[in-house]
């Protein structure tokens, strides 16, 4: 695979990487965009198993897990500085109350539900996300739909 092939690779599956950087990375000391370019790297160093694999999707889901797994365990012992108290107040942005309240309760989900809701909502099917997480059709599918029926009570019940 070329540097193109690899490229075009990363841009058909860059909203899942990114959020499986953003799902380590939340509580950890490194920044998202540091922990993406290290999965790059690891993509890049692992291409030759790809022609083995059955699902491209579910090989670079693999591969970025596996990374972000081995920064957290190298990261756990390393002290984390405490944020500051107005962090918060420096990233928000007005209007968008709906769409963060909705990303919220994306968060709130168990990790499992949150990577299935979230690799549905980047356009992948149920079929992919099973692959990817080692789940049947059926069973990615349900709780999807299950972890969608939460979302639409918690959003209700704050309305």
């Amino acid at each position: 695979m070329n540097e193109e092939d690899f490229f075009q690779l990363v841009k058909r599956h860059e909203d899942m990487l990114w959020h499986v950087c953003s799902d380590y990375s939340l509580s950890e000391a490194w920044e998202v965009g540091d922990a993406f370019q290290e999965v790059l790297c690891a993509l890049w160093t692992a291409l030759s198993g790809l022609r083995e694999v059955e699902s491209e999707g579910a090989w670079v889901y693999r591969v970025a897990s596996s990374t972000m797994l081995k920064l957290v365990r190298k990261q756990q012992n390393r002290p984390v500085d405490p944020l500051p108290p107005n962090m918060e107040d420096m990233f928000s942005t007005e209007g968008w109350e709906d769409y963060d309240y909705l990303l919220e309760l994306i968060d709130q989900l168990p990790k499992i539900d949150r990577r299935i809701v979230r690799a549905h909502l980047d356009g992948y099917k149920f079929k992919e996300i099973g692959e990817m997480l080692g789940l049947s059709e059926g069973a990615a599918g349900q709780r999807f739909n299950r972890a969608l029926n939460k979302i639409k009570l918690q959003y209700e019940n704050k309305n």
